[in-house]
């Protein structure tokens, strides 16, 4: 479904950061976010691609596993995978609509006015998807933060590893102007004694969070120093230690994607035994993972990509110099009305020869 009454009705009350509303309502229907493994996982870009690698490693092992990202690209469901698929229709409508009689039954018991508790869509959402994963008993959920950290719904959850991919420059207003202020905020995920894997960054970005691992006791395993990936999108080698696996192939279009390949494949090393996955499981779910909407093709001349910062257009804009250029280039741009459009379609430029802007029904959609 593209969406659910229930959740139009919450959208009103925008982004609403803090865990306290979902803590207690976890809490009030008997904490299912406690009930299995987490894998958590944040950063500014990259970390769809991550929870998707990691979810199809597991589901390829033979595990049950729950995956919740965010947003979706055409219907809700996206946002409720067991394994590789979304929850159907009818098991949505029925997901929704327990949780939120469960929301007014817990308003109703605190004495408090149905809309004294201004639950917001991404917290209705992360309930939901905690919820359903302890309901179909999965073996892990694979959890991907919705903004920042530290204040994020999901941040709720006790993980058996975290991950920060990368920290670049977006939602700047709830997050803070630099990488050093961002990078404070995505730190808030990690956990005493919880080890985290960390993806390439900038030095304000690792310090920032070096200093909060070091606060918490938590083992950081950083991309570059304690594992590594080298080649390109057509082949690759990863080393950890004394492991190594060459020869991986990943589904997902760009060179950006083996980086994102080899923390998936060190969050899935740090899983405890019986979440053990093997070489074999590790290859196949790397190679069948996918990813929606993220340098896509559709066609052999159509692409489609979520670039919506800074970062993001650079790996864009990267992956179409080198490509052949055989034919003109016309790039169709829509954005939210909260993104840096011009520092996006600046880089993007230099690698087309047209521009149309174009919107799209979404509230928070620019005009062209």
């Amino acid at each position: 479904m593209i969406d659910h009454p229930i959740l139009v009705a919450l959208q009103n009350a925008g982004i609403k950061m803090g865990l306290r509303d979902t803590r207690s309502f976890l809490s009030w229907i008997g904490d299912p976010h406690l009930a299995y493994p987490v894998i958590h996982v944040a950063g500014t870009n990259g970390k769809g691609s991550v929870c998707r690698f990691v979810g199809a490693m597991l589901e390829a092992q033979g595990y049950r596993v729950g995956i919740h990202t965010s947003p979706h690209l055409q219907e809700v469901n996206e946002r409720f995978r067991l394994g590789a698929t979304p929850v159907d229709d009818a098991r949505l409508d029925r997901l929704l609509q327990e949780t939120d009689v469960a929301r007014r039954a817990w308003a109703a018991e605190h004495c408090l006015p149905d809309e004294a508790w201004p639950l917001s869509y991404f917290e209705m959402t992360t309930v939901a998807a905690y919820k359903l994963f302890a309901e179909e008993r999965v073996d892990a959920a694979v959890v991907e933060v919705g903004m920042g950290g530290r204040l994020d719904a999901t941040n709720v959850c006790a993980p058996t590893v975290t991950a920060i991919i990368s920290v670049g420059l977006d939602h700047t207003q709830q997050l803070g102007p630099d990488h050093a202020a961002i990078a404070a905020e995505k730190a808030g995920i990690l956990k005493p004694g919880v080890p985290a894997v960390l993806g390439p960054m900038s030095h304000s970005a690792l310090s920032v969070i070096r200093t909060v691992a070091v606060e918490r006791g938590v083992p950081l395993h950083i991309y570059g120093s304690d594992f590594v990936a080298r080649g390109d999108s057509d082949g690759f080698s990863w080393r950890s230690g004394t492991l190594e696996l060459d020869g991986l192939r990943t589904a997902l279009a760009g060179d950006h994607q083996m980086v994102n390949a080899a923390v998936a494949l060190k969050l899935v090393s740090l899983l405890p035994q019986q979440l053990r996955v093997s070489e074999a499981a590790m290859r196949e779910g790397l190679s069948r993972a996918r990813n929606r909407g993220r340098m896509e093709w559709l066609a052999p001349d159509l692409l489609v990509d979520g670039a919506h910062n800074l970062d993001g257009a650079q790996v864009l804009a990267g992956y179409l110099k080198r490509l052949r250029r055989d034919r003109p280039r016309t790039l169709l741009l829509g954005a939210g009305y909260d993104k840096d459009v011009r520092a996006v379609a600046a880089v993007i430029a230099p690698n087309v020869d047209r521009v149309f802007t174009t919107t799209c029904a979404h509230p928070r959609a620019r005009s062209p």
